[in-house]
This record gives structure tokens, C-alpha cells and sequence, in this order.
């Protein structure tokens, strides 16, 4: 049984696709070497691989040089189409046109980020994209399996366990503040830690980094005295801005809302971990040019941004060039 009988036959090498070209086009294994870059020696090699694929001499040596036998005359026309639909794949690209795209991203965030980092992405976009839509998702435990499969485009903040298969970058680093009244009766320039133990708190369930709140108060024996659990950040600056409640919460969140609605920022006495707001997205999607897109967009508004001593004037803060 001859190779052209056989069922299921190879591929051919795309290089020897090329050979074949370069050969019929110029007749001579001398010049087709050169045209491919490839040592004579190479040429040869190859030359003999192909007539063993094709089960033909294809070439044959003549004063003129190598002249392609008949069924290399009928197959050079099929063999450069393959070549022109290789060349056309190889050149495909899904390039994503921000100013023209139309579509949807979903960003994983706390209700936290829906004050500080939601409103510089949204302003960007409607500058530079406007037609796409932005849909702000729950951060959470569900929140990986959104990533992969492409329900969440992206994660903006913190989370501690992150399953195989996801990338992250680091943005900015976040500490921790206490917010009080601006006429507190009993704090003015700082919360001691007698302070802290003493005064009645707002607690939000809310946002990643609240465990590691609750954890470093548990470990240090510190109890609080909770007047009032809220489940975001909605209702908080009215509470601390009409009561002597105070609000222990990461810097970011902490100082926007203390500068609009004129709250005081003080250090917290208890020591709470520190930690990094990232960007995660998975693996699936890493190549992708939209993808790619919207993460070039946070990294550029927020990456090492510097989120401590905003403006604490009447004007609104300036926002970051982009």
C-alpha cells in the first residue's frame, strides 16, 4: 500500500510547504536555501522528506535547473493556497478597539470600592470607551468561578485563597484608619487605645479585609463595644457624622469619606494587618485582548497609587492623569 492509500495521513511540515514553493518558483535548491534562510544541506534534507510525503521526485535536475515533474504542477497551486490560509492564521488578530468596542465588562468589587476606585474607571471609560457598559458584581466566594468562566471580567481588592489558575497584580497598600465626629466630645487628636476599648463602634460586615479586623481584635483580646453593625458602607459617614460612634476601616474608604463629608481621620491604636488591594483575572483570559484592555486601564489609574493624605479641602480631589 502506497502512502497516498493510506487512511489517515500527516500533516505537512509548513516549512516544507515552503520548500515547495521556493523550489518551483525559483529552480534551484541553491536559491530556494537562500530564500529561506536554510543552508543547502538543510534544503536537501527537507527536499528528500517531501518527495517521501508526497511519494513523487516533485523536481528533477535539467540543464535548466530543477523542473517540477507533472504532479508538482498539480499540486503547487493547492500547496500555495495552504500556505496563503497559514499566513492568513498566523496574522488573525482579535485586536480590541476601545473607542469602537461594544460590550460588557463585570468587575468583582466591594460596595467600598464602589465609592473609591468605581468612579475613576467609570469616568475613563466613558472618555475613552463609550460603549461599553460597566457592571459592578459582589466580591466574594464565588467570585473564582466567576473568573473562569467568564461571568466576572475582572477582581478589584483582597482575597487571601485564590485557586490555581488565577493571576493577580498588586495595586496599592492599604492600613488601617478610625474615623470619629469632627466634634467628638471625648476624642480630638487621637484614638488611644483606652479609646478604642471604651467608645462605642460602627462594625461593617461588609468588604475582604473586615476579617482581618476581627482577627487581630480576637488575638490581642481587645472586645469592642458594638453599637451598630452595618452591612456596607451606604449609611456610614451619616452615623459617625451625627453620633460619637467611631468606624475602624481601611485608609482608602476611610479618607473618601471622611473628605466628603467632613469626618476625621485618625491612627488606629490596635494593630491590624496591613494588606494589598490587587487585580485578579483567570488564566483563560489572560491573552485576551479586551482583558487585557480593562486591567491596563486599573493598573494605570491605581497601580502604587498613593492613597494616604488625600485633600482635605472643600474641593474634590484631583484625579490621577490618564
Amino acid at each position: 500500500m502506497t502512502r497516498r492509500d493510506l487512511p489517515h495521513t500527516n500533516l505537512l511540515d509548513p516549512r516544507l510547504l515552503r520548500l515547495f514553493d521556493a523550489l518551483f518558483t525559483t529552480g534551484s535548491v541553491t536559491k530556494a536555501a537562500e530564500r529561506l534562510g536554510q543552508s543547502q544541506p538543510t534544503v536537501s534534507i527537507w527536499l528528500a522528506r517531501l518527495r517521501q510525503e508526497l511519494d513523487d521526485p516533485l523536481f528533477v535536475r535539467s540543464p535548466e535547473g530543477m523542473l517540477p515533474t507533472p504532479r508538482a504542477e498539480a499540486l503547487i497551486g493547492t500547496a500555495r493556497q495552504a500556505l496563503e490560509m497559514l499566513r492568513r492564521l498566523a496574522d488573525l488578530r482579535t485586536d480590541f478597539d476601545p473607542a469602537t468596542a461594544k460590550r460588557r465588562f463585570s468587575i468583582c468589587m466591594t460596595d467600598a470600592s464602589h465609592v473609591t476606585l468605581l468612579p475613576a474607571i467609570l469616568a475613563h471609560v466613558r472618555r475613552v470607551a463609550p460603549g461599553i457598559r460597566i457592571e459592578a458584581a459582589q466580591i466574594g466566594m464565588d467570585t473564582p468561578r466567576m473568573l473562569q468562566s467568564g461571568e466576572g471580567d475582572l477582581a478589584l481588592g483582597y482575597i487571601s485563597d485564590l485557586d490555581a489558575g488565577h493571576f493577580q497584580q498588586a495595586l496599592f497598600p492599604q492600613d488601617w484608619v478610625c474615623l470619629a465626629n469632627a466634634h467628638h466630645p471625648r476624642i480630638k487628636d487621637r484614638v488611644t487605645l483606652k479609646d478604642f476599648r471604651c467608645e462605642a463602634h460602627v462594625l461593617i460586615r461588609s468588604g475582604t479585609g473586615h476579617q482581618l479586623l476581627a482577627d487581630a481584635s480576637r488575638e490581642q483580646g481587645i472586645e469592642r463595644d458594638i453599637a451598630l453593625e452595618l452591612p456596607g458602607f451606604l449609611g456610614l459617614p451619616a452615623i459617625v457624622g451625627t453620633t460619637d460612634l467611631i468606624a475602624t476601616l481601611p485608609r482608602h474608604i476611610g479618607e473618601t469619606l471622611a473628605h466628603y463629608y467632613g469626618l476625621r481621620v485618625l491612627a488606629c491604636p490596635l494593630p491590624i494587618p496591613s494588606f494589598t488591594v490587587k487585580q485578579y483575572w483567570h488564566a483563560r483570559f489572560h491573552h485576551d485582548p479586551a482583558s487585557q484592555w480593562l486591567r491596563g486601564v486599573c493598573a494605570e489609574l491605581f497601580q502604587q497609587q498613593e492613597v494616604r493624605g488625600l485633600h482635605r479641602s472643600s474641593r474634590p480631589p484631583r484625579r490621577k492623569p490618564t
